[in-house]
């Protein structure tokens, strides 16, 4: 009897009826001496849960006629199934699905899978040829699993599908008994269910059967193997068109007549021959019965079922070879969607069936942390998030758990910062206060918030005075205290205990006073006056240098404090500089491969024609924006820079912190400077890829060559290059060590103290000189022009008033002292 072909690379089946009859089988010759057996195929009855639904599936011959000969049956399952075999497997529990929350480094499955998995195949091996049995198996995978004495599991070994007996259980409702497996020598194997790992991809209906998609692409391999084979018999017998001839048989042997007749056998390796047959006395005649290639339409053909075996199998062309006629977005698009809906659903079926060795909260997993394909959507949602943080629609926090890295949780970062000047818009009140924006909730009232007399002039004594007064409106004034003190006629003494009012305030200063003695009231605030700009001992001193805490001053602390030296800046600005010239180097390379690109330069002015019909040649200009690639080189300089400016961050906020607080502890809103720094440096290299885009456009109204916009993309680097390179240099150096030093400083307490610096030269800028010896509180923003600075080098505030700033900040914990 005929071997059957994946029945139809699929049968048909059919229930038998009552003393069926057998059903006629077509045979077919597909190449000499081979028999083949056509899509007729009945007789099997398949009722639901029993196991025979796969037993006609021919593995062998699948293997032989659907898998080693069809080159796209081949390739689909080499492409799914090699995947499978690079990517090491993982098991954990808990996270998302990109990586565990917890991974489980020491176990048995790890080692077999991973590296050896029985004594003839490695980890990888066994994979791919897992993988590849379970696309082309009915039945599926047999894995048979050996333990060691003291249970621990220590070899996995592939059994062929095809020999592997499926005993149901028709006593108890485990569905299987358990599973006979034949070996080559013709001995049968009983095993256990608990030793078998049964993989298959399910059917919808039969538990005991699975699915693989050679049945659907059955018919297609059929004719794409025979359009091939018929095209290569047609040129075998040198193209000649098939046909009849009729002669005149009179008087030719029957034996001879039976032999030219045999000519007529069917087939396609027949095809182009010519047919001898009798056509009675003096007859002859010729019959033209070929069917032509161009007949055939053996590219459509060819073309269909191509494609119809690749939808099959899930691959698209480009995943098995083939990318041409596709755009990069396309390609990518279409490996996205390979591994989405058809990688990974395979591999999820695959590490499923070891599932059973670990416990309920375990899972096997294939690690595709490092697929850049699946990467596709996360790199749209980190694009959206970054365009929805420069709107000043979410946090920086919102957009770092957006793009799946750990939230700095500070209240820089949980503001919201709207553009066009970057204003925080803080997330509750704890946050205002330490942004500067509203009232600290532990001292019942924001630093500055006190308001000045009407009509005193500001940034002086009175004006402190006049503030210290307010906090006590309605009070007795410190004249009144005098004058009562003195008309009760008892000596001035220091009073037991804290002083509690004025009066008492100005008794102590009085009685630790050595060359001062009492006099009347109008020469004491005669003297208060005259020394109202001097420290004044005791507790009224310290009220009044409290209330000069809430106000600016211009007195400049004294050098007990900490400043950041050229020597801090210098260096971060020299590290900065040398990567940025590293990284525009090699954007540049990489600007000018790109114009002589082919894809670049298609359907363009500037494609150099092969012939006179060469369509690609086109009066139109190169799109510059897809040569220059602003966002990819943003976010390119943005991760270069970041963990150079977060180590000179970091050294910055220790050295403050020692100095003001004698730790080094670094806290988060260090590190978030530097990455804002980072973030505004890519915005930086934007605009200049900007300007060379124009550029790009301006030179091609002229340009006849490729060779003409290079020369305009060196000229423009030439010339725009040195002046961006200190300005990101100088900027980030700045803004870093500055922004580093300032959150050190607010983390160091509230009683720090900060006097804005400048370089004291031309260069300095007006609005900076007019900052110059101007002292805040720490976490008070200075205002300037009518905006808002931390600190020099506020990447948030206006660019005109931290472009090529040199100033610094002076911090000190007692200024008057």
């Amino acid at each position: 009897m005929p071997r059957l072909f994946l029945p139809a690379l699929r049968g048909l089946l059919t229930p038998s009826t009552a003393a069926p009859s057998p059903p006629p089988v077509e045979t077919k010759d597909l190449l000499a001496g081979n028999a083949y057996v056509s899509m007729s195929y009945a007789g099997i009855t398949n009722m639901w849960g029993t196991p025979g639904r796969s037993d006609g599936w021919d593995l062998e011959r699948v293997i032989i006629e659907g898998y080693e000969r069809s080159i796209w049956t081949f390739k689909s399952v080499e492409a799914i199934s090699k995947h499978a075999s690079t990517l090491p497997i993982q098991i954990g529990r808990g996270g998302d699905e990109r990586r565990f929350e917890e991974t489980l480094d020491e176990h048995p499955l790890l080692k077999l899978l991973n590296k050896r998995a029985n004594p003839l195949e490695s980890g990888d091996v066994f994979k791919k040829r897992l993988s590849a049995q379970l696309l082309l198996s009915k039945k599926g995978v047999f894995v048979e699993k050996t333990y060691s004495r003291g249970g621990t599991l220590v070899r996995l070994d592939l059994l062929p599908p095809d020999r592997v007996q499926i005993i149901p259980d028709d006593e108890n409702a485990d569905y299987v008994k358990h599973f006979e497996f034949t070996d080559y020598s013709g001995r049968v194997r009983e095993l256990q269910p608990k030793h078998v790992i049964w993989i298959r991809d399910p059917h919808p209906t039969d538990p005991f059967c699975g699915v693989t998609p050679l049945e659907a692409a059955g018919l297609s391999i059929d004719l794409d193997v025979k359009a091939r084979t018929y095209n290569i018999s047609f040129i075998d017998n040198d193209g000649r068109p098939g046909g009849l001839v009729g002669i005149d048989l009179d008087g030719v042997d029957r034996a001879e007549v039976d032999r030219i007749q045999k000519r007529l056998a069917p087939g396609a390796h027949n095809a182009g021959q010519l047919t001898l047959v009798g056509m009675g006395p003096g007859g002859l005649n010729y019959v033209d019965t070929s069917a032509r290639p161009r007949e055939m339409a053996y590219e459509t053909l060819s073309t269909t079922s191509k494609n119809e075996i690749l939808s099959a199998f899930g691959v698209p062309e480009s995943i098995v070879g083939n990318a041409s006629e596709r755009t990069y977005a396309n390609a990518d698009r279409e490996e996205y969607n390979f591994w989405d809906h058809t990688e990974l659903p395979h591999l999820n079926l695959i590490a499923s069936g070891f599932d059973e060795d670990l416990g309920d909260e375990w899972t096997v997993r294939f690690d595709t942390s490092s697929v850049q394909a699946l990467e596709f959507p996360r790199r749209q949602a980190r694009e959206e998030a970054r365009k929805e943080f420069e709107t000043g629609l979410i946090t920086i926090d919102e957009y770092r758990t957006i793009a799946g890295r750990p939230a700095f949780n500070v209240p820089q970062s949980r503001a919201l910062w709207i553009s066009p000047q970057k204003a925080p818009v803080p997330a509750n009140e704890q946050d205002a206060a330490a942004l500067g924006l509203g009232p600290d909730p532990a001292g019942g009232g924001m630093p500055g918030d006190v308001p000045l007399p009407e009509g005193a002039p500001p940034e002086t004594a009175a004006a402190d005075v006049a503030a210290a007064r307010a906090l006590d409106a309605g009070g007795p004034s410190a004249a009144a205290d005098v004058a009562a003190a003195r008309a009760e006629g008892a000596p001035l003494a220091l009073p037991a205990g804290t002083p509690e009012t004025a009066t008492d305030a100005v008794a102590a200063a009085r009685a630790t006073s050595t060359d001062n003695g009492p006099g009347d009231a109008a020469d004491d605030v005669t003297r208060a006056r005259a020394t109202q700009d001097a420290a004044l001992p005791g507790d009224a001193a310290e009220d009044v240098a409290t209330a000069r805490a809430t106000v600016e001053t211009k007195a400049l602390p004294q050098d007990d404090g900490y400043e950041v030296t050229d020597a801090d800046f210098d260096a971060l600005s020299m590290a900065v500089a040398a990567a940025v010239t590293a990284l525009l180097a090699r954007q540049e390379g990489v600007i000018l491969a790109r114009l002589r690109a082919p894809k670049i330069r298609k359907h363009t002015r500037y494609w150099e024609p092969e012939n006179d019909n060469d369509v690609r040649h086109v009066d139109a200009d190169l799109d510059q924006d897809r040569v220059v690639s602003a966002t990819r080189w943003a976010e390119e300089i943005s991760q270069t820079l970041t963990p150079i400016l977060q180590q000179a961050a970091i050294a910055t906020a220790r050295k403050v912190g020692r100095a003001l607080t004698g730790t080094d502890t670094v806290p988060p809103a260090a590190a978030a400077a530097a990455i804002v720094t980072a973030a505004y440096a890519g915005e930086t290299i934007t605009g200049f890829l900007a300007g060379l885009a124009d550029v790009l456009r301006g030179a091609q109204q002229d340009a006849q060559t490729v060779g003409d916009l290079e020369h305009a993309v060196v000229s423009y680097y030439r010339a725009a290059e040195p002046a961006l390179i200190a300005r990101v240099a100088e900027t980030c150096a700045v803004a870093t060590v500055n922004g580093a030093a300032d959150a050190a400083a607010e983390h160091a307490g509230p009683d720090v103290v900060r006097t804005w610096v400048t370089r004291k030269d031309d260069r300095v800028r007006p609005a900076h000189k007019r900052l110059h010896g101007k002292t805040l509180p720490v976490g008070t923003p200075y205002t300037v022009d009518g905006s808002s600075l931390r600190y020099p080098g506020d990447p948030f505030a206006p660019i005109s008033l931290t472009v090529n700033c040199r100033c610094r900040l002076h911090y000190d914990t007692n200024p008057e002292e």
